[in-house]
């Protein structure tokens, strides 16, 4: 969200920069001007009620965070105070309550809520904003501060969202998916045919992904342990495709096989993926490596991109692509294979310091005071004096990494909850259909009844005779 400034202008960043006529919500078309009008014409004072008014960040959710800043800023320049606070039960921002759970060695969402809670809200259970995001918190820091970084131990598996419920992505028609790491995109024909004989016994849809991996889709939540067990017993790993953590190191073939190339971006991209793997973040976090200048990896679309140099590597941060597409911006010119790694560390930990909830690094790096210069004096020259600590936090993640599938399929207390039904354990979701697509299958959704005529109704539910339906529910049964 960077616009040009006018001559001997300084430049204006993140959405107050962005003209009226900016679409902001691209799923419903919302401008900026739409949205400054809700809060200035239509008295709307918070996200939701913007939401309301005009759809934006009703679809896809990736506009949110942007919508969240220009809301707060509209009601700021219109001289309404703005409430900071995480959420209604802390008034404290995340990078506040990191820094009190880093200080104080707090290992439990429960002690954090009750002593730094807001007054109403100590004693109480938390909401579904706050818990998730201190369940993060404590995840990056748990070997600092004496927690379990396992997602599913403890008070742990209460705090996650869906997706980390179940070590998978929920799909549209109540399915999941399957993303084994394939670290830099490389794999020998041995694990191909595993990948290929799972989707195959499985009956799942394949599909290779921008990230350099293979997706298998369609698993029913009863079937995951037993996916992943063959999976972990051919050497398979967690893609953490499920999780605000790592996902990919995507490479090119490099100086190896490529006569363009001047470094070994595949090691590279390997050492790489297998360093941060399972480190939870503010958000997804997205990285490649590229063995010449013409970027084949397109590592400068990614939160920490790597160009390889006659000299070393150039390394480029605050990347993204999706529905505002930034380039990431050089941080650090020719260096060694350890400096790299060493101001990468750096740039990682600070960025889990100080983010936002659900913040991507390219949002955080224009929030940023300072932006850019202001990291680069941080994570390069030190200005700060925390970098010694910064690479202290990293190397203790990388030291206690554990895989958290592995962990799983060997704990019979975890496997019990992979069921559809906890009172019915052993019956699948009978909505849960898929019907033939280009030799594979798709999702059959069914059509849900509320506000069809009886005639529609009859005619839907003859379409999909065969497909499961909840009336084929057991009765009595309690869903997940």
């Amino acid at each position: 969200l960077v616009l040009p400034a006018g001559a001997g202008a300084p430049a204006r960043l993140g959405p107050a920069a962005l003209p009226d006529e900016a679409v902001i919500c691209s799923c419903h078309n919302v401008t900026k001007g739409t949205v400054r009008g809700a809060v200035a014409e239509h008295g709307c004072t918070s996200v939701p009620e913007v939401k309301k008014c005009t759809k934006a960040g009703t679809g896809c959710g990736s506009c949110v965070k942007v919508l969240t800043q220009l809301v707060d800023a509209e009601l700021a320049a219109g001289g309404i105070e703005v409430d900071q606070g995480l959420c209604g039960c802390f008034a404290r921002t995340r990078e506040e309550l990191y820094e009190i759970v880093l200080a104080l060695r707090i290992a439990s969402y429960r002690e954090l809520l009750d002593r730094y809670g807001r007054e109403e809200a100590r004693g109480g259970e938390g909401c579904e904003i706050c818990k998730p995001a201190v369940a993060s918190v404590i995840a990056s820091l748990a070997p600092a501060i004496g927690a379990d970084g396992y997602v599913l131990a403890g008070e742990q598996a209460a705090l996650q969202d869906t997706n980390d419920h179940f070590l998978a992505n929920l799909q549209k028609n109540g399915s999941y998916s399957v993303v084994p790491r394939i670290p830099g995109g490389e794999i020998a024909p041995e694990k191909l045919i595993v990948i290929g004989e799972i989707a195959r016994d499985f009956g799942l849809y394949t599909k290779i992904t921008g990230g350099q991996r293979i997706d298998m889709f369609g698993a029913r939540v009863e079937q995951l342990p037993s996916i992943w067990a063959r999976l972990v017993d051919a050497g398979f790993e967690s893609g953490h495709a499920y999780g605000k953590s790592l996902r990919t190191v995507k490479s090119c073939v490099g100086q190896t096989w490529c006569r363009y190339g001047v470094q070994d971006s595949v090691r590279m991209a390997i050492d790489l993926e297998l360093r941060y793997r399972g480190l939870r973040s503010p958000h997804k976090l997205k990285s490649a490596v590229s063995g010449c200048a013409r970027e084949c990896a397109e590592a400068q679309s990614k939160d920490f991109g790597v160009i390889a140099t006659a000299n070393g590597w150039n390394l480029y941060v605050g990347g993204n692509g999706g529905a505002t597409p930034r380039h990431a911006d050089l941080l650090a010119q020719d260096l060694s294979d350890a400096e790299l790694v060493r101001l990468i560390d750096r740039f990682l930990m600070f960025y889990i310091r100080t983010a936002d909830r659900l913040e991507r690094t390219s949002v955080w790096l224009e929030r940023l005071p300072g932006g850019l210069d202001h990291l680069r004096d941080v994570v390069v020259h030190d200005s700060l004096g925390i970098c010694d600590e910064l690479e202290a936090l990293m190397a203790a993640h990388v030291s206690h990494y554990r895989d958290e599938w592995a962990q799983t399929v060997n704990d019979p207390e975890k496997l019990a909850r992979f069921v559809s039904f906890v009172n019915a354990p052993d019956t699948p979701d009978p909505v849960v259909a898929f019907v033939p697509e280009r030799d594979q299958m798709k999702p059959d959704l069914p059509l849900l009844s509320i506000g069809l005529p009886p005639r529609a109704l009859a005619a839907a539910g003859a379409g999909t005779a065969g497909s499961g339906a909840a009336a084929d529910v057991p009765e009595g049964s309690t869903p997940r």
